[in-house]
């Protein structure tokens, strides 16, 4: 059996750009991506906090410590600068793999600056 698990989420970031006319993705900091372990063409879904879009697209790398959050193409249209979005990656596992796995959550500030980092969520309370 296999089971699509979350491989990375980048938590309440903010989209620093949107352009309608460049070929469609999502331009990310490299920095960004490395820590994420998301590779440059990697699928991903965007969820936009401020609008409730959710949305498929592929990542490409922004210049390291840009902070760039640059949501292109077709999908400028469901997140503008300003938005706060959060950026997941999935990942099929079988049962053995199951064992160790752990996701990378990283989380950010309104100025897309890093403030922690973990490898899980805590228990949503009653």
């Amino acid at each position: 059996m296999q089971t699509t698990m979350l491989k990375a989420k980048l938590h309440r970031a903010t989209v620093t750009r949107s352009e309608l006319g460049y070929e469609g993705s999502c331009a990310i900091d490299g920095n960004f991506l490395d820590l994420a372990g998301i590779k440059e063409y990697e699928q991903i879904q965007i969820y936009n906090i401020n609008n409730g879009e959710r949305f498929t697209t592929y990542a490409i790398r922004a210049e390291n410590g840009s902070g760039t959050i640059s949501v292109n193409g077709a999908a400028a249209r469901l997140a503008c600068p300003g938005d706060l979005v959060i950026i997941c990656s999935y990942f099929i596992l079988d049962q053995k793999e199951l064992a160790t796995y752990k996701p990378v959550l990283i989380y950010f500030n309104n100025k897309n600056e890093i403030i922690r980092s973990a490898s899980s969520i805590p228990v949503q309370a009653a």
